[in-house]
This record gives C-alpha cells, structure tokens and sequence, in this order.
C-alpha cells in the first residue's frame, strides 16, 4: 500500500515558476514508477509527466516539455514538479500516481493516486 499527498499548489500570474511536491507512506517507494496527472474542470484527467522507479528515465506530455521538470528523491519518498513558464492553460487540480505496472503505462495502470492540489495560473 503506498499513500500519497501533494503540495505545492497555488495562486500565480503567467511566467511564474511553482514546485510540486508528493510524499509517499510505505517501504517500497522505490519499487513504484510515478508520475503526474492533471484535470483542468470539464476536461479529462492527462498525464503531465513520469519518472521510473530510479529516477533515470522521465516522460513528459508536449505541453509541459521544455517547461516542467519532474524529479525523484527515493531516500525522502518524494516526487517533484517544477513547473516553470506557467501558462493559464496549466491551470487543474495536479496528482500524483504511483505504478508497479512498468513503464510508460497508461493511466488505468496506476494503482495509487494522491487527493490533487489546485494550480492557478492568472493571465
């Protein structure tokens, strides 16, 4: 069982920079890839970007790419999201994923979700 709870999220202008951050329970955190998803209201939830179980391979969505960072500490159980450049449309409700199902697998594969934390970005 993992449990996962995010912060980080907030209120800021466009070109702004904000840090996510996903604290997970549990002693096999690093047997579980991670990643970030995102649900803007009426929208699907998309994914945003993935880190494997090592930290050495990450994934990203084309929107985000060249903008967000995402980042693992296995030591602290904790996952980041720098997200720079922030832009209106990055606006959602973020989670964070844990998956024991491989990498680069699609959303109904990970297993455990965090409660989300609002990211607004003001034009």
């Amino acid at each position: 069982q993992v449990q996962l709870v995010e912060s980080g999220g907030g209120l800021v202008q466009a070109g702004a920079y904000l840090r996510l951050s996903c604290a997970a329970s549990g002693r096999t955190f690093s047997a579980y890839a991670m990643a970030w998803f995102r649900q803007a209201p009426g929208n699907e939830r998309e994914f945003v970007a993935a880190v494997s179980r090592s930290g050495g391979n990450t994934d990203y969505a084309d929107s985000v790419k060249g903008r967000f960072t995402i980042s693992r500490d296995n030591a602290k159980k904790t996952i980041y999201l720098q997200m720079n450049s922030l832009k209106p449309e990055d606006t959602a409700v973020y989670y964070c994923a844990a998956t024991q199902a491989g990498w680069l697998v699609t959303e109904k594969e990970y297993d455990y979700w965090g409660q989300g934390t609002q990211v607004t970005v003001s034009s």
